[in-house]
């Protein structure tokens, strides 16, 4: 007994050590990318913050200042010490921190991407386990062409479509924006989640006003991630059908709900929580015409507009928090997997 414990510790330390090293590397790789694109994009970060009309001892100075007149491996080492402080500079265009901006603008894409996530997920599995049943027959035709509309209709259409008939025409839903004008300081921030600080204080109107400015831009994005999950669900329960354990359980006489919804599903899923993980991270690290076209305040808004005024403490800080959630949501997405199915621990 105690050997069985002690070979099973051994094998989860092998696991934990195996699975922190390769996080250390991606994020050490991570660090790198982004430091050399900051010395190779054709932006001087010094005239971003002297102007163009400074005089060249006022640049050297500056320069001076930002630590660019060292070499390059100190200028690395200084900025991954900066990076682990939780110093990612301060951004020209708002003059804040950029770890306070992206701490006002993260809970936003969040907000978006959860909800666009679970749209994707309600809809897509069953239309894909559906899809999947049905091989060549409507319910998959449907799925087919659900997933053409998603990935083949530009966002931009969509969004603007979605605002001329659900907001303009029907008035179903609220306009551009997290929430109305009415309602601006009628929540104060907790968490960062509207809707979260809204119910938490009992403001409901606004509450409900969120609500009804997030619902559009989420099923924007939900329609993607259906299509994207309902595709790869059919594929993997495709295969599960096909197994030699489905065909058992139908000879033994199990019902086909339960040998589709309770046994190929089950299997199937280990799969597809990696395709939810994925799914959830892009839509995490901002779908810029989304937030674009709802004057969303999110992450990917925030990003594009100071890349196109040349702030670039802002667009790298913008770049790691994106390949952080990369990484948190993959490791997390694994470790999921393997509390799911035993046979890959």
């Amino acid at each position: 007994m105690a050997a069985s414990m002690t070979g099973r510790s051994i094998r989860w330390g092998k696991l934990a050590w195996r699975e922190l090293s390769t996080v250390a590397i991606t994020i050490f790789g991570l660090l790198l990318v982004t430091f050399v694109i900051a010395r190779v994009i054709p932006i001087d970060p010094v005239l971003a913050v002297v102007g163009d009309n400074a005089k060249a001892d006022v640049y050297d100075a500056a320069r001076a200042v930002l630590g660019l007149d060292k070499p390059l491996w100190q200028q690395f080492a200084v900025y991954v010490g900066k990076v682990f402080s939780g110093d990612l500079g301060k951004s020209v265009l708002t003059s804040n921190l950029v770890v306070d901006d992206i701490k006002r603008v993260f809970p936003a894409t969040l907000e978006l991407a959860t909800l666009g996530t679970l749209i994707g997920v309600a809809l897509g599995i069953p239309l894909g386990v559906l899809a999947a049943v049905y091989q060549g027959r409507w319910p998959d035709q449907i799925a087919r062409v659900v997933g053409l509309f998603g990935y083949s209709i530009p966002v931009f259409w969509i969004g603007l479509m979605g605002l001329l008939l659900f907001y303009a025409k029907l008035g179903w839903v609220g306009g551009p924006g997290r929430i109305g004008v009415a309602y601006q300081d009628f929540v104060t921030p907790m968490t960062g989640v509207l809707m979260i600080d809204a119910a938490i204080q009992g403001e409901w109107e606004a509450f409900w006003d969120a609500w009804s400015h997030l619902i559009l831009p989420s099923a924007v994005l939900g329609l993607f991630s259906l299509a994207y999950i309902s595709r790869m669900a059919r594929s993997f329960m495709i295969t599960e059908l096909q197994q030699q354990y489905v065909i058992a359980a139908r000879v033994k006489g199990m019902s086909e709900f339960r040998v589709i919804w309770r046994h190929a599903l089950r299997n199937a899923f280990v799969p597809l929580i990696t395709v939810i993980a994925l799914s959830y991270a892009h839509l995490l690290e901002g779908s810029v015409l989304t937030e674009t076209i709802f004057a969303w305040p999110g992450l990917g808004r925030y990003i594009t507009n100071s890349l196109l005024n040349a702030d670039m403490n802002a667009v790298l800080g913008g770049t790691l928090v994106v390949g952080a959630v990369f990484i948190g949501v993959n490791l997390l997405s694994d470790i999921l997997g393997r509390l799911v199915d035993p046979r890959t621990r």
